[in-house]
């Protein structure tokens, strides 16, 4: 029984040392930032290099003058983002629109590496999603393409049972796809049933933030996982959303620079950030091109600042009710959508 449990320790501490090793790295061959540019870290497996921000679809969508809009996502691209991010369901479409709209001119496109997200988990519904996306996004490709808000437990199962997994295979060997990953807010366990399936995913995103570390943590379990697959991470919820300026530095007494900072000192390819304004892309520039890993004292001292309001998951709601699943998503589920979240 002590020789068991003696291997099951040295097993731990082994993985946990491993796990240590790689996020370091990950981290340490971040680029340097140059005055019109915004550091680079690899995409896991892609072999691609994108930019540490990541431009949020949503809350570009949400500008409600489509003129300012495609002006902070112009800007965005001469700041030196290169990554930009969308799904099918984003306003019901409008998202993609606007920002195909913005891309189609001058040729944008070509210097974005394009991120846009399936809803669907059958073959045909799949099938649509991408042929909807890409016309909305007005490309022939898109760079990534991801299973979007793996929220349900039986998620994973379906994508494989009910065919999702084939469109996208299809679709990457058409060059309609070049890479391949999912989403999901909800539960650490839904993304490590979907990295065990038979397939090398490219890419999983998750919430990344300074509460997330103490409450059914991504970071924790997931990220692991993902660096020792090779599977590039991409965090997401940094502010933990909930309000325009983000619920953290609102309710939590947080700057947005010590939850962005924090997020990226962890082992994230990049972390998707929310913009509703040309002044917040502007700070959110500057915490990206200033980019400086937090120490691990830093970083122990926020998490012992936070740990009180982080561990009963008052700033992660959408990690325990329905009420932040999107619609599609209830309903595909059979879930009303009038009964209580």
């Amino acid at each position: 029984m002590r020789n068991t449990s003696r291997r099951d320790f040295v097993t731990r501490a082994t993985v946990g040392a491993s796990a240590a090793v790689l996020a370091r790295r990950v981290i340490a061959q971040t680029s340097s930032a140059s005055t019109k540019g915004i550091p680079t870290r690899e995409l896991g497996r892609t072999g691609q290099r994108v930019t540490i921000m990541c431009l949020g679809g949503w809350h570009v969508r949400s500008i409600k003058d489509d003129a300012e809009a495609i002006r902070v996502m112009h800007a965005a691209l001469d700041e030196g983002v290169n990554f930009f991010d969308n799904a099918w369901d984003y306003y019901d479409g409008a998202a993609e629109e606007i920002m195909g709209k913005a891309l189609a001119m001058d040729a944008r496109r070509n210097k974005v590496f394009l991120m846009s997200k399936n809803c669907n988990r059958d073959y045909k519904g799949s099938m649509q999603c991408l042929e909807d996306s890409l016309r909305r996004l007005r490309t022939d490709h898109l760079d990534l393409w991801q299973f979007h808000e793996l929220v349900y437990d039986n998620d994973p199962d379906w994508i494989f049972e009910k065919g999702g997994i084939k469109a996208a295979l299809e679709a990457r060997k058409a060059g309609k796809v070049r890479f391949i990953g999912f989403t999901g807010h909800k539960d650490p366990r839904i993304h490590l049933k979907m990295l065990a399936k038979p397939h090398d995913w490219d890419t999983a995103q998750m919430p990344i933030n300074i509460m997330d570390a103490q409450y059914r943590s991504f970071q924790g379990e997931v990220i692991p996982v993902c660096l020792k697959k090779n599977v590039g991470v991409i965090g997401m919820k940094g502010l933990a959303g909930g309000y325009p300026e983000g619920r953290l530095p609102s309710k939590a007494g947080l700057t947005v620079e010590e939850c962005y900072r924090f997020c990226l000192s962890q082992p994230v390819s990049a972390q998707v950030m929310g913009v509703t304004s040309m002044e917040q892309l502007k700070q959110n520039v500057a915490i990206a091109r200033n980019f400086k890993p937090m120490t691990a004292a830093e970083k122990n001292a926020l998490l012992s600042r936070t740990k009180e309001e982080a561990t009963d998951g008052r700033h992660e709601l959408f990690k325990s009710s329905k009420a932040f699943d999107s619609p599609h998503h209830r309903k595909q589920h059979g879930f009303d959508l009038d009964l209580p979240a």
